[in-house]
């Protein structure tokens, strides 16, 4: 039986490279259809409160931005423009996806990104232990300190969810 090949993603090579630890968990795909971020969290074992979803939108004025909110919240758009100092911002079109991120939709992860856009992370990661986000590919998962995804994305914890 020929063994598994590792999964390398962009986000593990910046974390290694910046010499941030990192957990990495493995699930099947298949099992997650719609609605995913809740299921990936139970698929990995996770409390959805710790497992935060990565969105991409753009702002009126200052453009891209990236949002990491807990899997079973919904992102508030006022309150991000408000974080971001936009008065408006919508999320952007999946086929845009790719294109702006490197990543394709259920595998954006907020690190590693084709350009380092600003990121905002809900507020409540600050009080937890560890964060789960996606490692940049469908069907793997990282665990770090709230610190660390700082250190790797350069984010604002600000109040974002609704």
């Amino acid at each position: 039986m020929a063994k598994k090949k590792p999964v390398i993603t962009n986000a593990m090579r910046l974390l290694r490279t910046k010499k941030i630890e990192f957990e990495e968990i493995e699930y099947e795909t298949e099992e997650v259809g719609e609605d995913f971020g809740e299921k990936i969290a139970a698929l990995t074992g996770l409390a959805p409160e710790m497992s935060f979803k990565t969105l991409v939108a753009r702002g009126d004025k200052k453009g891209i931005m990236v949002a990491c909110v807990p899997v079973c919240c919904e992102v508030d758009m006022k309150k991000l423009a408000k974080a971001a100092g936009d008065k408006k911002v919508e999320m952007i079109h999946v086929k845009e996806l790719l294109g702006l991120t490197g990543y394709i939709r259920g595998g954006v992860s907020p690190i590693g990104m084709k350009k380092q856009y600003p990121t905002y992370v809900n507020a409540s990661a600050e009080a937890l232990e560890k964060i789960a986000v996606s490692g940049g590919t469908c069907g793997v998962t990282l665990v770090m300190t709230p610190g660390d995804l700082k250190k790797a994305t350069n984010c604002v914890f600000a109040d974002i969810i609704k």
